[in-house]
This record gives C-alpha cells, sequence and structure tokens, in this order.
C-alpha cells in the first residue's frame, strides 16, 4: 500500500495552518505544521521524506525566502509552494527564480492551493525516482572490474570490439566476453540501454565513464 505524500506547512498564524492542514487532509494528504522555521528545523527527519513545503513569505525572525536558501545551502531538495498576503513581483521572481515551485497571494482559493500542492509533490516523486535510479546505476557500474569499465568508456563510445581489441592489446573474442559481462552486470537490455547508462553515469559523476 502506497503511503500519501507528506506536506509541511510553516506560517506564523495559527488560523492559516488550521486551515491548510484541514484542506489538505481532507483529500488524503499527510500533514505537519509548523508555526516557525526553527520549528521545522528541529524535525529534520520530516524535511528529508516531505514531498512538499507550504512557507510563508514573512515569518517571526527570518523571511520564507531567507529559509529557502537556507534549506538550499543544507542540500534539502523539496519543492516550495510560498503563500504571503504581501507579495509583489520581485519578491515572487526572486523565489520562482531560486526553485520554488509556486507562489500564492492570500486569500488563496482551495482549487489553487490544492493544484499547486499536486504539482509539487509530482515534481518530489519524479525527482526521488530519478535519485533511486541514479543510485541502482551507480551500485551496477560499482560491480564492473577497471577493465570491464574501460571497454564500457570505449564501446558506448562508438569503437568497434576489433577497434577496442587493438587499443587494449586484447583478443576480439576477450572484448566479445568483457561486453556480454558488461551487459549482464549494468541489466541492459539491448546496447542503447548501455550507451543511456554510460550517459547518465558520466552526468551523475561529471567525467566520462570510466575515467
Amino acid at each position: 500500500m502506497s503511503v500519501s505524500p507528506l506536506v509541511l506547512v510553516v506560517d506564523d498564524e495559527q488560523l492559516v495552518r488550521s486551515s491548510v492542514d484541514s484542506l489538505l487532509r481532507s483529500v488524503g494528504y499527510r500533514v505537519k505544521c509548523y508555526a516557525t522555521p526553527l520549528d521545522l528545523c528541529r524535525d529534520v527527519q520530516c524535511l528529508e521524506e516531505a514531498d512538499c513545503l507550504i512557507l510563508d513569505v514573512r515569518l517571526p525572525f527570518t523571511s520564507g525566502l531567507d529559509f529557502q536558501q537556507k534549506l538550499s545551502e543544507m542540500g534539502v531538495e523539496i519543492p516550495i509552494v510560498f503563500v504571503t498576503g504581501h507579495g509583489d513581483i520581485p519578491m515572487s521572481v526572486r523565489a520562482m527564480k531560486a526553485g520554488a515551485a509556486d507562489f500564492l497571494p492570500k486569500p488563496f482559493r482551495d482549487q489553487d492551493m490544492l493544484d499547486a500542492v499536486a504539482a509539487a509533490c509530482l515534481t518530489r516523486a519524479a525527482a526521488k525516482g530519478e535519485t533511486k535510479l541514479e543510485a541502482e546505476l551507480k551500485e551496477r557500474f560499482s560491480s564492473l572490474t577497471a577493465r570491464e569499465r574501460q571497454i564500457m568508456e570505449m564501446a558506448t563510445s562508438g569503437l568497434m570490439n576489433k577497434q577496442i581489441a587493438g587499443e587494449l592489446d586484447l583478443s576480439e573474442i576477450t572484448v566479445k566476453i568483457h561486453r556480454g559481462k558488461i551487459m549482464r552486470k549494468m541489466m541492459a537490455k539491448t546496447f542503447a540501454d548501455l550507451v543511456k547508462m554510460s550517459e547518465a553515469i558520466a552526468r551523475h559523476q561529471g567525467t566520462p565513464v570510466g575515467r
């Protein structure tokens, strides 16, 4: 059974917190509310698990925009839906440029909030799926020997078996055997799949595969 998305709400107005909490729970979300960013920071596990953060722009001691920056510095990547009763265009532009999912003025319509949260949760789900895939690819790649990584790089860069054999002073049959092992270890159904995997690993590492 799948777990419903977790939405965090940070707003210093009790009425707003209660209203958003009731709205989101009515459609099946799990919700946790906080009066200040400091209260949320004490709940690290929820920050890691959350799918969306609804954040008031004007808060005691700090602004929602500053807290957005702090979360980024902490490495917390969570879609943020900003709400404010004092928003203006420069403020919303700054928030969106920093990665905010949406920016809603108070009072907001219930449907606008539900639409914003749904979109943010979809974004988060896609990111989590991509992160899981990256971890799986990294694990598969780490199971390759140094020689297999070298051959994978050369093969996915377009070299034929004969060319690889010549470059590495191996027999062509040995290269074929290595390539078969690489395909099995990487769980690649086709050579095209292997090329895509190589590109994904290279993007993650910032360097060509095998280097």
